[in-house]
């Protein structure tokens, strides 16, 4: 039985303690918030109507059997401590209609669709049955639209099923490893490194609008989709094919689930406890030490559940390891509003904007050409409405409101949050956005909460406020550190960020340290 110090009580840590516990290990979590589950965070607000609650972290679950995969590893199920619900639709895209945009003047299968009159936006529902989107795009944009979707998902399910069995569920801990893996002469083909997600997109979608749906799934890694890799693909048919999920109460409800499964299986958590190094004399992991205390915690093994930036700059300094972390992901800034009465939106909805390359063009700036990042005037943005009685009194909606943004910081490739005045500049400036795009709730605002990346960084360590660490890319930080007994989990290290790779990263990590 080996004594492991878990750093960090995000979905990452929180598993893998779960993990390591149910196989014999003295396990001791460390948090340094009052509360356990990480960017999984949770917000509520009492009113005279009465109290809303806000998830401000993660709002859909897919693959639902990592989740079940890891309550019976731990010897429980999932549906004692969950309940899942489908969505249907998983996201409702609303496309900008402008002139010049191809379909919504006589496009084929335009005509006559809800939404399409007078040049007014295009709306498509994405759903977990494959025949069923594709016809759904059928019916939107025409035949040629839904031929060459079907298209591009028999590429995405090539590339899906080769990172499901060489990747996502194994270490990768250089590119060496990427080079030894077994792949196919087929799956090269289909992965085809180098090529762009933008590329893939364009070499076989048509229409330009399934490309921007095609290009958001690079959001889903904190990466702009001119640089994220085709790989990517392989996050919308995760997505399509097995499904999108609600968790009932919202999805904060998993971090208390998992928390119930480490206390059952003898984990010992501390809350309000921040870890400020990682002891490795000698050149290997002895334990850590605490903020305020006298004598450092032993340990055999150190599992940090932080972002990897965190780990190689402060906790176990090594230089050598920062060049790799210097491409950092997006960050989000986020509304949380109380509305009153019934907006007849779906669960998630997203409302594209005209120009989308101007979005990534500020959230990222261009650093070489010394044009720095700023607030898009004209983002993206993402609504989500839970019609669950849970989260919101009667008669009202709590509302999710999330847009793209440049981290925290005052380099090219960032933006000073804390600037005075801003975050409630560019509250407004969305609002005004979500207006002009037939979404009007300023006169319906019982109250809003600005979230900026700023405040991201505060409440989670997360440096900068960047979601997932580094930008989405193949390669990612190591789950294996460099010194013997220190391992890295959670969604800045491999296989990257979401909620399903978070927890894969944690059986990667469980079985990397092995049973007692």
């Amino acid at each position: 039985m080996s004594r492991i110090v878990v750093v960090g009580a995000g979905v990452g840590g929180l598993a893998t303690a779960a993990r390591l516990a149910a196989t014999g290990h003295e396990v001791t979590l460390f948090e340094r918030a009052e509360t356990v589950g990480g960017k999984l965070g949770r917000y509520s607000r009492d009113t005279p109507a009465g109290t809303f609650h806000f998830d401000t972290g993660p709002s859909l679950l897919t693959l639902p059997q990592v989740f079940t995969d890891l309550f019976l590893d731990t010897g429980a199920k999932l549906d004692e401590y969950l309940d899942l619900v489908p969505l249907d639709p998983i996201v409702r895209h609303h496309f900008p209609a402008y002139a010049g945009f191809p379909g919504n003047s006589g496009f084929p299968g335009n005509a006559g669709f809800p939404g399409n009159a007078g040049g007014a936006a295009t709306v498509l529902d994405s759903c977990a049955e494959p025949e069923t989107f594709a016809a759904r795009i059928g019916a939107v944009f025409g035949p040629e639209a839904e031929a060459d979707w079907e298209r591009l998902w028999r590429r995405a399910g090539r590339i899906w099923h080769a990172a499901w069995r060489d990747i996502l569920r194994n270490s990768v801990d250089s590119p060496l490893d990427l080079a030894r893996l077994a792949w196919r002469l087929g799956d090269l083909a289909a992965i085809r490194p180098g090529q762009s997600l933008r590329g893939l997109g364009r070499s076989h979608l048509r229409d330009p609008r399934l490309r921007m749906l095609l290009d958001r799934y690079a959001t889903y890694t904190g990466a702009d989709p001119r640089r994220a890799p085709a790989a990517l693909a392989a996050v919308p048919y995760a997505e399509l094919a097995f499904g999108g999920w609600y968790l009932r109460g919202g999805l904060g409800a998993l971090a208390d689930a998992l928390l119930s499964r480490c206390l059952d299986l003898g984990v010992v958590v501390q809350t309000g406890t921040t870890v400020t190094g990682v002891n490795a004399a000698g050149g290997r992991v002895h334990g850590v030490r605490l903020a305020g205390a006298t004598a450092p915690v032993p340990a055999d093994v150190v599992v940090a559940n932080v972002d990897a930036l965190t780990v190689y700059r402060d906790l176990l300094p090594r230089p050598d390891r920062l060049a790799g972390l210097a491409d950092r992901s997006l960050a989000g800034f986020v509304l949380l509003l109380g509305v009153r009465g019934s907006s007849g939106l779906a669960h998630h909805n997203v409302f594209f904007p005209s120009d989308y390359d101007a979005e990534f063009d500020a959230v990222f700036g261009d650093p070489g050409r010394g044009v720095p990042a700023r607030p898009a005037p004209d983002p993206t943005v993402f609504v989500t409405v839970a019609d669950d009685p849970a989260v919101r009194p009667a008669g009202h909606e709590s509302w999710f409101v999330l847009v793209n943004a440049a981290r925290q910081g005052r380099s090219l490739t960032s933006v000073d949050w804390r600037r005075p005045g801003l975050a409630q500049a560019y509250a407004d400036r969305i609002l005004d956005v979500l207006a002009a795009r037939g979404v009007d709730v300023r006169d319906r605002l019982l109250f809003q909460e600005v979230r900026t990346p700023a405040d991201l960084a505060t409440a989670t360590g997360t440096p900068g406020g960047a979601i997932y660490g580094t930008a989405g890319g193949m390669l990612r930080p190591a789950n294996r550190g460099p010194v013997p007994g220190l391992f890295l989990v959670g969604g800045s290290t491999h296989p990257g960020g979401g909620l399903p790779m978070v927890t894969l990263s944690a059986q990667i990590v469980a079985a990397r340290i092995g049973a007692a």
